[in-house]
Order: structure tokens, then C-alpha cells, then sequence
């Protein structure tokens, strides 16, 4: 049976033109050969709307692998997230206006969630691309963090990840890109580049059934 992956970007906020996270993902789901299906959506920047459209969508294409994928302006690397906070704290207001302060993404729910992605594997294999890539253990407290924390949220509902392959395993996670490629000539490089790194970023998490044992603590 062929595998789903869902992949999804952001539509662009805070007064830029575009967002990084859709036009990597847009330009990967043009480049993917599969053998899986591969499915991308753009999500708004909307801390209510973006887990409902999300939760809409794992109801709809049914994945063996879902990858969140959004904007970081202040990185310089690819960053896979390893945490996700159930807490939204706004500096700026989403793209309808809400900016919630010291509020829970899901009432109820766990402090934190931790990916079920293999994190370090996916780092190791974006790196292989030529692409600086990083382990992240803070995926901020705007609309990202919120997706992040409903999709793992959503996905401990439809059952536990298991190992890659496994039947039933659902995988998840999400995963920042900054704005701009250090060394990049041009936007449209840095989107090929990043939707090269995104395609392995899948691939490690459709194939890695556990992940590496290596080091990806930090000190800050």
C-alpha cells in the first residue's frame, strides 16, 4: 500500500510578501517523485484556524507522515523541532488579529509534547544536502509552536507513532526554515534549496526507524 505524507507551509504575516515555509513546500511538492503520495497544504497564520484547517486535513488524506513546516526570520539554519509548549504567548497578532497572551493551545492537555519524528536523523539529513540544519528545543509561542502543539496533540489521538513503517504508525512533527540561505543568490534558490532539505527531512522520517544516537543538546 502506498504511504500519504502531508506537508504543509504558512501563507505570509507580519507585513512580508511571502513566507519561506510555502514556497519551500510549494516547490516540493512539485519536485517529489515518491514513491509516496505527497500532499501539501498552506495553513493561515491564524492561531485558531491553522490547527482546524490542519485537523481537517489529517481527517481528509489520512497520513502515515505529517511534516509542519514554517517560517523562522531570526535563524540561519533549517531547525527541527524537538518540543512543542502548550502555550501561546503573542508578540505580534496573527493574521486576524488575535494576540493571546499566557494561554493554553488545548485546555486540558500535557505542558509539552515531544516529536515523533526522529529529529536528529532528519538534522543529519538535511546537513547532507548542504544545508546547515539544527535540532531546535523551543519552537517559540506564535502560530507555529500552536500547530505544532495540535498536530502532536491530533496525531496522540489517532494512536501512538510506533516505528517508521509500523502498521498504524502516524509520524509527526514540525520544522522551522529561515527567511534567507546564508550564501544564497537569490529567493528562488533558496527555495529550491530548502525544499531539497524538506524532501529529506521526509525521507529520514519515512525511513529512519529509530533515531540516531547522537548528541543535539544545547546550552542555550
Amino acid at each position: 500500500m502506498t504511504r500519504t505524507v502531508l506537508v504543509t507551509g504558512f501563507e505570509p504575516f507580519g507585513g512580508r510578501p511571502v513566507n519561506a515555509s510555502w514556497e519551500a513546500v510549494s516547490r516540493l511538492g512539485r519536485l517529489w517523485r515518491g514513491p509516496e503520495e505527497l500532499v501539501v497544504d498552506r495553513l493561515p497564520v491564524d492561531f485558531r484556524a491553522a490547527p482546524d484547517r490542519l485537523r481537517a486535513l489529517i481527517a481528509e488524506v489520512a497520513p502515515d507522515l505529517v511534516v509542519c513546516v514554517g517560517e523562522a526570520g531570526g535563524r540561519q539554519v533549517v531547525s527541527v523541532e524537538r518540543v512543542a509548549l502548550n502555550l501561546v504567548d503573542a508578540r505580534i497578532p496573527d493574521n486576524a488579529g488575535a494576540a493571546p497572551v499566557d494561554e493554553p493551545v488545548v485546555h486540558g492537555g500535557p505542558t509539552a509534547y515531544l516529536s515523533s519524528l526522529p529529529v536528529k536523523a532528519c538534522a543529519e539529513a538535511v546537513r547532507a544536502t548542504g544545508v546547515p540544519a539544527e535540532v531546535s528545543h523551543s519552537a517559540g509561542t506564535f502560530v507555529c509552536n500552536a500547530t505544532s502543539y495540535a498536530l502532536l496533540h491530533a496525531l496522540e489521538e489517532v494512536g501512538p507513532p510506533g516505528d517508521a513503517g509500523a502498521p498504524g504508525a502516524v509520524r509527526g512533527g514540525f520544522v522551522h526554515v529561515p527567511t534567507a540561505l546564508e550564501g544564497s543568490a537569490d529567493a528562488d534558490e533558496d527555495a529550491a534549496r530548502l525544499a531539497r532539505a524538506l524532501a529529506a527531512v521526509v525521507r529520514a522520517a519515512l525511513d529512519a526507524p529509530v533515531d540516531l544516537s547522537t548528541s543535539a543538546g544545547s546550552l542555550d
